[in-house]
């Protein structure tokens, strides 16, 4: 009954069983909401983590910031930062360290050291009723989130898989990476997150994708429709164990169970072999939000052996404060992230590419961006002149 309540006021909805309770459940789903609505209002919280008691809410170090991706296919980072200042919040440029993010409070705002259309705000900030979120100006995500589509880099033009695209942010990132010029294959199984996905991505301007309710493992590689697919996202279904949200989802919640471990491992080694099967593939980036070696390290290191000289991983951000666990030779290429030591969500990210590719560029380029500044957001004269009387959102 407690899976249920979660599923029903949390989660997203009630799914597969529930016996007898199920309807009883369902006949109280309105007066269920409202409590919960009430409740918050009571406690003068907006958001359900801060329902938590005190002693089971995260540590100081896991309160990671508030990250927010700037759309490109809609607006730019300095008409975004521009209408944040209107509304009274205070910009204080591009920040140059972790504790600068760390030491963000109230109403005061950066921009990202990494990503250049990323802005970070206190960890407890809500934008979900923001004006901009809601036109689909801004995408709240994550900034380990934000770097398998960054570092998988496609150019304008390319064809592109998202493997197991929901809910949909990554593909977003890509949509707006592309211009919107060329093709983003995105596989999903599940109906649901896949409508949702449809009406994030619509929200979002991406008119370059085409979403279809299928197993990516169904996907033949053969399919003269994916003959110029290059790059793919590879960000497969995962034990979640570096989600923040884990704590509140799962009250008491352990490491995962080895016999979970096993099944997920395998489905990702099988989903990383089919996807490296592709012919024109040249980069594919790997990802989870799990903290465990079964489904990170392990999973690469398997695809790796399985295809000796095709593809290797390749470094990207030597400066990246957390890297592979050594587990294998070059393992120390791959990225980790940490509450702790990035002040992002758990998560892992492995950067492959094709042999014969990695060798015809340079170490400039194999190395992908990197942590240097690039310059901040400057705008002419004229067009903050404009700016300063505006009322409204950024234009699409």
């Amino acid at each position: 009954m407690r899976v249920l309540v979660y599923e029903l006021l949390l989660g997203r909805g009630f799914r597969g069983g529930g016996g007898r309770w199920k309807p009883l459940l369902a006949r109280h789903q309105a007066r269920l909401k409202a409590e919960l609505a009430r409740l918050k209002v009571h406690r003068g919280v907006s958001r359900n983590e801060d329902l938590l008691e005190v002693g089971s809410r995260p540590g100081p170090a896991l309160q990671v910031p508030r990250f927010v991706r700037v759309n490109a296919l809609k607006t730019c980072i300095d008409d975004v930062i521009d209408y944040f200042k209107r509304q009274g919040f205070s910009y204080e440029g591009r920040a140059s360290s972790l504790e600068d993010l760390r030491s963000l409070k109230g109403k005061h705002f950066l921009l990202d050291p990494l990503l250049p259309e990323l802005l970070v705000f206190p960890a407890h900030t809500d934008l979900h009723e923001h004006p901009l979120y809601q036109a689909g100006h801004l995408i709240l995500q994550d900034k380990a989130s934000c770097l398998p589509a960054m570092l998988l880099a496609p150019p304008p033009g390319s064809h592109v898989i998202d493997a197991c695209a929901a809910p949909g942010n990554k593909t977003s990132h890509l949509a707006a990476l592309l211009k919107n010029q060329g093709k983003i294959f995105a596989f999903d199984l599940d109906e649901k997150r896949l409508a949702s996905m449809a009406t994030l991505l619509a929200r979002a301007g991406v008119s370059c994708c085409e979403l279809a309710e299928k197993d990516f493992l169904a996907v033949s590689p053969s399919d003269q429709r994916y003959r110029q697919v290059q790059y793919i996202l590879l960000d497969p279904s995962c034990s979640g164990s570096g989600m923040l949200t884990r704590q509140l989802e799962e009250p008491g919640a352990g490491a995962p169970s080895k016999k979970r471990l096993h099944a997920l491992a395998g489905f990702q080694q099988r989903a990383l072999c089919h996807a490296l099967a592709f012919p024109s593939l040249r980069r594919l980036v790997y990802s989870t939000c799990s903290l465990c070696q079964e489904e990170n390290e392990d999973v690469v290191q398997d695809a790796l052996q399985k295809s000796p000289g095709t593809f290797r991983l390749v470094p990207v951000l030597p400066s990246w404060p957390h890297r592979g666990l050594g587990t294998f030779p070059g393992a120390e290429h791959c990225l980790r992230a940490s509450p702790e030591t990035t002040l992002t969500g758990g998560f892992f990210i492995a950067v492959l590419e094709r042999e014969e590719v990695s060798s015809s560029v340079s170490q400039t380029e194999a190395l992908g961006p990197e942590l240097t500044p690039s310059p901040a957001p400057k705008r002419k004269q004229q067009q903050r002149k404009l700016a300063a009387g505006a009322s409204t959102p950024p234009c699409t």
